[in-house]
C-alpha cells in the first residue's frame, strides 16, 4: 500500500512527492524528488507513527536535475498504516541554522482534494 500526498513544486525549482508505504506488517516513508535549482539541497525525511514514534533520515544531498528517491528504514507497524504520516523537507545551502527551507512535502492530501 502507498498513501501519497500531492506532487509539489517550489518556485526555486524543487519538486517532491512524499508517501507512507506499508507491506507485510512494516511501514516506511519514501519521497520522490527532483532538484532543478542548480544548487545542493539537503533533504530530510521523517516518518511519524502512532504513539509519537518517529524515524528521521538525512538523505544524500540532491545536487543534480535527475529524479531521485529517499526512504526511511522499515519499522514494524504498531497500528493501522493509515495512522502514520511522512514529511520531507528540502533545505538549501548554507549553515544549518540559516539555510532556507525550500519545500515541505507531506503524505497527506488536503481535505476534499482529489487523487
Amino acid at each position: 500500500m502507498a498513501r501519497c500526498g500531492p506532487e509539489l513544486v517550489a518556485p526555486e525549482g524543487v519538486e517532491a512527492q512524499t508517501c507512507v508505504m506499508a507491506e507485510g506488517g512494516e511501514t516506511w516513508a519514501r519521497t520522490y524528488y527532483r532538484n532543478a535549482t542548480g544548487e545542493e539541497l539537503r533533504p530530510v525525511l521523517t516518518l511519524l507513527g502512532p504513539g509519537g514514534r518517529t524515524v528521521e533520515l538525512h538523505c544524500a544531498p540532491a545536487v543534480h536535475d535527475e529524479p531521485g528517491t529517499c526512504e526511511t528504514p522499515r519499522v514494524l507497524s504498531s497500528g493501522a498504516p493509515r495512522s502514520a504520516t511522512a514529511v520531507a523537507e528540502f533545505v538549501g545551502a548554507g549553515p544549518v541554522d540559516e539555510a532556507p527551507l525550500l519545500l515541505r512535502a507531506g503524505s497527506e492530501r488536503a481535505p476534499g482534494a482529489k487523487g
